[in-house]
Formats: structure tokens, sequence, C-alpha cells
């Protein structure tokens, strides 16, 4: 089996999910937010504000390029999505599953905005970025799994038979 790798907004469930499905299939998980702050040093929200938007995903793009994984669960930040590499990278490896969650229940699951690591410009809103994104998502992924609503248990089920369905 391919990596799985998961995609969506933050607040859509990749880590927690990611946690749940490594456990489901017995594979390794692994959270790219963590990598990245890991090879930086530093809290998402610290890098955002020290070096700025354009920074960030840079370092982030290089952090994904470098997951050299295989039979692994992928949880990407929100914002991986930017980097054309880094998807089309993380695709060759595995199969893209987009955990879809509208726009209402994103905005009632973020309440730390300003400190989780969102890669916002100024002036920009939450509701901005979802609209800007979800194209960008639905344009990467191999599966789209509409979680709106769904418990975590009956979002796992969905992703296991999906990935199944397409895996042949």
């Amino acid at each position: 089996m391919k990596n799985i790798v998961l995609i969506g907004m933050a607040g859509s469930g990749k880590s927690t999910l990611g946690v749940l499905l490594a456990k489901a299939l017995g594979m390794p998980f692994v959270d790219t937010d963590l990598i990245l702050q890991e090879r930086e040093g530093d809290l998402l929200q610290n890098m955002i504000n020290q070096y700025g938007i354009e920074e960030f995903l840079k370092k982030e793009e290089r952090a994904l390029l470098a997951v050299d994984r295989e039979r692994t669960v992928i949880a990407t930040g929100g914002s991986a999505i930017y980097s054309h590499p880094a998807m089309e990278f993380l695709r060759d490896k595995g199969i893209l599953v987009y955990l879809k969650v509208n726009y209402e229940e994103i905005e009632k699951r973020i309440r730390n905005i300003t400190t989780r690591g969102i890669a916002i410009e100024q002036g920009q809103t939450l509701k901005d970025i979802y609209n800007e994104r979800v194209p960008l998502y639905e344009k990467y992924a191999d599966i789209i799994i509409d979680s709106q609503g769904k418990d975590f248990e009956s979002t796992l089920k969905q992703i296991l038979s999906s990935i199944t369905d397409f895996n042949g």
C-alpha cells in the first residue's frame, strides 16, 4: 500500500483521523507540521510571525519534499496545497485524501486562529483562505471525503472504504 496523505483545512481533523487511520491500517503516522517545527526548531506561529507567509511556505515546502516515507499515513498542514511541487511529490508516493468540511464547521472548530500557525496574510479572513484553498484541495485530491456532520469513527470507515476502492 502507498502512503495515505491527508489534506484539508486546519480544523478538518487531519491529525486526529491520521492517528486513527494509522492504527486501523497498522501503519506509522507523521504530521508534517510537527516535522516542520522539528526541522526549524520553532513553533509554526513563531515562524509565520518572524519570517512572513512567503518564507514560511518555502520552509513548509522544503519539509514536505523531505518526507521520504513509504506505507505511512501523513497529515499535512492546511497550507501544503500552495506548493505544486510538494503536492506532486506526495501524490507520486501516495493517495491524497481531502477531508472536506464546510466553512461554518471549520469556523466553529478553530478558536485559536492567531496562535495556531495558520498561513493567513494580514487583512485576510479565515473565510478568505477557505475559499482560496478549497479549489486547490479538490484539484489535488485523489479521494474527497465529506466528513461534514460525521463523527471520527464514521469518517474513518468512509476513508478505509474509499482507499480500498481506490487501490482496486
